[in-house]
């Protein structure tokens, strides 16, 4: 077990080793100026104009990224279910249930959710 050990951690030293020295001693020393540049998905680095941007799209983004997270939370509580009291668990399911239905409610009342 102990043999195993030292050769894993032997490898993973070599391996950050070798991570650390590659760049300094890269083949490839071509400076492509196409390569250089800095690429931004959508958008034309070298253009001085940024086309509009709709705050709808940002909207959803967002609702995207808190529901998504809240979903993210919901996930382990089965594995929860045998660790924790039955209560505690129908209380926390109840709670993050009326957090998701709340904040849709609240994104549907504010106009978020309806596009213009």
């Amino acid at each position: 077990m102990i043999l195993i050990l030292m050769f894993m951690m032997t490898m993973i030293m070599i391996l950050i080793l070798l991570l650390n020295i590659l760049p300094i001693i890269n083949i490839h020393k071509i400076k492509d100026r196409e390569k250089m540049t800095p690429f931004e998905c959508g958008f034309d680095p070298l253009s001085k104009y940024r086309t509009s941007f709709s705050i709808q799209f940002f909207l959803i983004g967002i609702m995207f990224l808190i529901f998504d997270i809240e979903i993210a939370l919901i996930l382990p509580i089965p594995v929860s279910f045998y660790l924790a009291n039955f209560n505690f668990w129908i209380l926390m399911i109840i709670f993050i249930m009326m957090t998701l239905i709340l904040g849709t409610m609240i994104e549907w009342k504010e106009g978020s959710m309806n596009w213009k």
